[in-house]
């Protein structure tokens, strides 16, 4: 294996996870790896420079004036005309001074101490998918539990009605999945997808309009950038990227967050001992396997990095699974270890668009790993899951597990009930101090 051995612009590549042998050759060969596109080269263009360093990939995170995500979006994908203005009408492709206003918009909602309020709520969503699946003794992990906690919160925060969240949901699954065909068989329906999630987008617009609410719908109509309030169009696509942000990372993360404890049960066995261990595996479970592999910014001036010369206009892609796997970073990157010490992992990302739900994320894995490693300890794979076609997302669409049933009886007698509670609680004091330590680093 050699550089240019792997197209990295052809989701197939990708089809059993992250590619890590190839590119930790690449951190060690050629850091800053130019990769032509030979998949759908009219749509991903010549090529790009791939960054697989963590360093690097810090660095420009850190300078979105020379590496823009407005200048062409943040997708390896040539956008062009309507398609274009519409991503540069999300905030996850706004460079500054822009971006930080219209993060203003909705930063409040996700603030460690708002996300600290939601706690008990969260933890009683959490104990109610696992008690419709704890008699079962198996299930589709996707749908049955990793998809609905976050599906059920953040679509709760937005405001969208109990009736609508399955249409939502299954449109976000059409956005995400604009490279398998098991979701959407060409980007024209993908583009389709994102017209009709602006379409509900729109809807909830008209209803706070006539009558304000407490939710971030009503936020985001009443809220104002300069003066002015969100156009519908402007509004209709801030929508579109809470419900993807929202919905299909948390899912992935709670997924492959499960798969790695049954893949390495002497790990899972220091959590169900002891569960106050939890919110440190969530952020080794976060950079041992982030589940978003990429972002793409343009370079707006010409710049040298590592003896190579990135000029105005090139792409470059930040690959996080990589720089989350550096060596001259993390010890032993490759073995999963839910004791190793918090480090600033970048599975969130850094700097001007470090994601604005990591809290919300962080509480949400905290409590469905605590219930699931509480009640249902002995969970394992009936099946290799099964991944999305994609080089964006991580995610898996199946995995299909089993386990000791818990025995049929009222929640309020069962006696992991209070155990699964207590564990929660315990985790959800050592969150903050955990989180904040990755936070303040990012911020840094």
């Amino acid at each position: 294996m050699k550089p240019g051995t792997l197209d990295l612009s052809n989701p197939d590549n990708f089809n059993h996870g992250f590619p890590h042998e190839y590119f930790r050759m690449l951190r060690q060969q050629d850091p800053v790896h130019w990769s032509e596109c030979g998949f759908e080269p009219d749509r991903n263009g010549k090529g790009f420079w791939s960054i697989t360093k963590y360093e690097d990939v810090k660095m420009m995170s850190r300078t979105p004036l020379t590496f823009s995500s407005h200048e062409g979006g943040t997708n390896i994908f040539e956008l062009h005309g309507d398609d274009l203005i519409g991503a540069r009408s999300m905030m996850l492709n706004m460079d500054p001074p822009q971006h930080a206003k219209y993060r203003r918009l909705v930063a409040h909602n996700f603030t460690p101490r708002q996300i600290e309020k939601l706690h008990g709520h969260i933890r009683e969503l959490a104990t109610r998918i696992v008690d419709d699946i704890a008699t079962r003794g198996e299930c589709d992990f996707v749908a049955d539990v990793a998809a609905l906690l976050p599906m059920r919160t953040i679509m709760e925060i937005v405001g969208v009605p109990e009736e609508d969240q399955k249409a939502v949901f299954d449109l976000s699954n059409r956005l995400i999945g604009f490279d398998d065909p098991e979701y959407q068989c060409s980007f024209d329906e993908g583009k389709m997808a994102a017209a009709e999630m602006c379409m509900y987008g729109n809807k909830l617009r008209e209803a706070v309009a006539e009558c304000p609410q407490e939710n971030l719908a009503s936020a985001l109509y009443h809220g104002k950038v300069d003066g002015e309030s969100l156009d519908a169009f402007q509004y209709n696509y801030f929508f579109l990227m809470l419900m993807i942000a929202g919905n299909e990372t948390t899912r992935t993360m709670t997924s492959h967050g499960m798969r790695l404890l049954m893949e390495h049960p002497a790990q899972r066995k220091l959590l169900v001992d002891d569960p106050s261990r939890v919110p440190a595996a969530v952020e080794e479970i976060l950079r041992y396997n982030p589940a978003v592999m990429y972002f793409r910014r343009t370079v707006m001036e010409d710049v040298e990095l590592r003896g190579k010369k990135l000029k105005k206009g090139d792409k470059v892609v930040l690959w996080y699974p990589s720089a989350n796997r550096d060596e001259e970073i993390f010890e032993d990157p490759d073995r999963f270890d839910v004791t190793r010490p918090i480090h600033e992992h970048l599975a969130f990302g850094i700097g001007e668009h470090f994601c604005i739900g990591a809290s919300f994320a962080r509480a949400q894995l905290t409590s469905i790993f605590t219930e699931l490693l509480t009640r249902l300890p002995d969970m394992e794979l009936v099946s290799p899951p099964r991944y999305l076609r994609s080089n964006f997302i991580d995610g898996i669409k199946e995995m299909r597990v089993r386990f000791t049933p818990e025995a049929a009886r009222p929640r309020a007698t069962c006696p992991h009930a209070a155990a699964a509670a207590a564990a929660a609680e315990a985790g959800a004091e050592a969150q903050p101090a955990a989180a904040a330590q990755v936070s303040q680093a990012s911020q840094s």
